[in-house]
């Protein structure tokens, strides 16, 4: 069984910044890919940022440039760190994690259950 939490999000003012993080919790697996979706009020789904196990990055051209992510395996622990915001970032957002054996299969993914993140003056 894995439990996921997500921290941070929040008000932040135009060309703030605000910083997500996501733990995964439970006995016997691994993490694979990390990645960070938002949902906007009205809207699809948007993938914002990703992360590889090895560390391969890759973001939404939206974001790209003010957003980084990252990852601490260790804490089986990802993080958004976003800078610049402007009220288009405005947004549930959530993590979604690969969840594997520790050999690499892949077992299911694992949601976090969201964070508003408000950019407004």
């Amino acid at each position: 069984q894995v439990a996921m939490d997500e921290f941070g999000g929040g008000l932040a003012q135009p060309g703030g910044s605000l910083r997500l993080s996501c733990q995964a919790s439970g006995s016997a697996f691994s993490v694979a890919d990390m990645t960070w979706y938002r949902q906007a009020p009205g809207k699809e789904r948007e993938l914002v940022a990703s992360i590889t196990k090895d560390g391969t990055t890759e973001y939404s051209d939206s974001v790209k440039g003010r957003f980084i992510i990252s990852r601490d395996d260790t804490q089986r622990t990802g993080y958004l760190q976003m800078t610049d915001l402007n009220s288009e970032d405005t947004a549930v957002y959530y993590c979604d994690f690969q969840i594997t054996t520790y050999g690499g299969r892949y077992l299911h993914d694992a949601w976090g259950q969201g964070k508003q993140v408000t950019v407004s003056s």
